[in-house]
């Protein structure tokens, strides 16, 4: 008789399912559409339309005729892989077929190529979105102006403009910046990281329904505050203000939705704590000190790697040990 049934994670000790886990954090990255659909017009609909097809239908296809498994695209984890692969790209014209590779690319490597859905030692989104930046990186930085109207479409000539970090990157960001445009999302930026009241929403539905700790976002947020501060009290010519640092760019939206990714985070709180302080360091020194104004995808994906050897060093110790 089989008593022991090895499976890949996650592994959930509670009544909830895999299923039900994924539709809620469907359901939690809502407000970010909704606003960015506001901001950005139809757009950002068509890109996350687009984006969420590709995921759904390249792994059908990968399970059907490749894998020879049963289909599993109803457990909605490739609805969320296709939002935050959308949520990490501009709103513009040539997204809404870039997409289309950048999600064969995070289904069919970033996920699909490890065995599917709990095998995947990196976030599929974040793999399809570096892929998309390496390959495409004058479309990936164009960025088109927020507060275009509802309805409007924005092309890619007489809408465009950097964001508050490659601004600051080029030393053309003031001092007199309005925190409350970038908490709400009046800047440019991908669609799902502008508006940091949108994501927060979504970040406190997890948490209440426990299928996040606060033990990653925070760690990471607070590294990145603590980091940034100290170097901007060293040289606030040279450095962006923390408040600033946290509130444009991608480190709202990672911190909450991409590094607590229960595939490829470590499983102990103390493993999040320490994953969480990577993220955040790695994050604000390439910031600073790399090519790119942005540095939190790279940061993820690098703690991903190191998430087994974290798993491994905070290993819980044994019953009646």
């Amino acid at each position: 008789m089989k008593l022991l049934n090895v499976s890949g994670s996650p592994h959930v000790h509670s009544d909830e399912s895999t299923k039900r886990i994924m539709w809620r954090v469907n359901l939690a990255l809502t407000p970010m559409l909704l606003v960015a659909i506001a901001f950005f017009g139809l757009n950002a609909l068509l890109i996350a339309c687009v984006s969420v097809l590709c995921c759904v239908l390249f792994q059908w296809l990968i399970e059907k005729f490749l894998m020879k498994v049963p289909s599993t695209i109803c457990d909605g984890s490739a609805v969320v892989t296709g939002l935050l692969l959308a949520f990490n790209v501009p709103a513009t014209r040539e997204m809404i077929w870039l997409v289309a590779i950048g999600a064969l690319v995070a289904i069919g490597i970033g996920k699909m190529s490890f065995g599917g859905l709990g095998k995947n030692p990196f976030n599929p989104a974040l793999v399809g979105r570096v892929f998309m930046l390496i390959s495409f990186p004058v479309q990936m930085t164009t960025w088109p102006r927020p507060l275009q109207g509802l309805l409007s479409i924005p092309t890619t000539d007489a809408t465009t403009g950097a964001t508050p970090l490659a601004l600051f990157k080029e030393n053309q960001l003031g001092a007199t910046n309005d925190i409350m445009h970038y908490f709400l999302g009046q800047m440019g930026g991908s669609l799902g990281e502008v508006s940091a009241l949108a994501i927060l929403l979504g970040a406190i539905y997890l948490l209440c329904r426990k299928i996040i700790t606060w033990h990653i976002p925070v760690s990471f947020i607070g590294t990145a505050l603590i980091f940034s501060g100290i170097l901007w009290l060293c040289d606030s010519t040279h450095f962006m203000d923390p408040l600033t640092t946290i509130l444009t760019g991608g480190i709202m939206l990672g911190a909450c939705f991409m590094a607590t990714d229960m595939v490829t985070s470590p499983m102990t709180r103390k493993g999040q704590l320490i994953f969480g302080f990577g993220c955040g360091a790695l994050t604000i020194i390439i910031r600073n000190w790399g090519n790119y104004p942005e540095g939190v995808s790279f940061a993820i994906l690098l703690m991903n790697a190191a998430t087994p050897l974290i798993n491994r060093w905070c290993k819980p110790k044994r019953f009646a040990k």
